[in-house]
């Protein structure tokens, strides 16, 4: 006879065990929702086009920093629970890159491809640079699954490297657009993304997380 454990103790050791995937989701969501919320209530200040595209943009490197942290964090101290929440990291940096290009193209150059040409990439480099870094993020979203992992089984690994070069443009896409007085936070950023990259593991498969219970 098998003894069941009360249902409040279940839920307790599973929130224990997996509290870092609750706070990686519902910290991932709370920028999306702040958004929204004072969007419909128009509290997006004088400038609502600006504060979503600052948001947006910040959101989606401090998410992309955290999932580079994961593995080096890992290498460093074992800390193993990072490991577990690195594809979620990535996908919700990349949702919010392809919120901040959307609020780009549709509501600050209203989808004119001439005005976002002439106007946007011409003469604002940087805006290349950042939809370079979406591209790459965005072959890694669509192959984050296990079974592209499966068909693509070494050239795997090898195109999720792609994320360290993919990190080192959006800081520079950051860097590029600052202000003068404003681009100290962008080297920070950088600095990290560099850090990073330079505890990234050489060739060795990279270990596996946990599994959630």
């Amino acid at each position: 006879m098998t003894n069941k454990q009360p249902v409040g103790t279940s839920k307790k050791n599973w929130l224990r065990e997996n509290w870092l995937r609750v706070l990686t989701h519902v910290g991932a969501w709370l920028p999306g929702a702040w958004l929204a919320w004072n969007w419909f209530h128009n509290n997006l200040g004088a400038d609502p086009v600006t504060t979503l595209n600052n948001v947006t943009g910040r959101t989606a490197m401090v998410l992309l920093l955290l999932c580079l942290a994961a593995t080096p964090l890992y290498i460093v101290t074992g800390w193993r629970q990072g490991l577990a929440v690195r594809r979620a990291l990535g996908l919700y940096a990349f949702a919010y890159a392809a919120l901040h290009f959307a609020n780009f193209i549709v509501l600050d150059y209203g989808l004119d491809l001439q005005f976002i040409l002439d106007d946007g990439i011409q003469t604002k480099p940087y805006i290349l640079v950042g939809l370079t870094a979406l591209l790459a993020l965005s072959a890694l979203a669509i192959t984050s699954t296990k079974g592209w992992q499966k068909r693509l089984r070494r050239q795997w690994t090898r195109l999720h490297a792609l994320i360290y070069p993919a990190g080192v443009l959006v800081m520079l896409h950051f860097f590029w657009q600052a202000k003068a007085a404003e681009k100290i936070e962008p080297l920070l950023y950088a600095a990290l993304v560099g850090a990073n990259a330079a505890k990234r593991p050489s060739g060795q498969p990279l270990p596996r997380p946990n599994p959630p219970r």
